[in-house]
């Protein structure tokens, strides 16, 4: 269940009141590019999977 916009308007009132406004920036921030580096880390895990697979599979045809 997705949550609605009441219930996120919420968590952006309590984050605002325990952050303050000066801090949320600055977590946004840093959320993001944690978020971008976690995506590149996996991206690049499931790229090595697929260059593997490619290298196995060039190995069969070569037999």
């Amino acid at each position: 269940m997705a949550p609605g916009i009441g219930s996120l308007l919420i968590i952006a009132v309590i984050a605002l009141l325990i952050f303050g406004p000066k801090k949320l920036p600055e977590i946004g921030k840093a959320f993001g590019s944690s978020l971008r580096e976690f995506k590149n880390a996996t991206k690049g895990l499931t790229d090595d999977e697929d260059d593997v697979k490619k290298v196995e599979d060039k190995k069969e045809e070569v037999r």
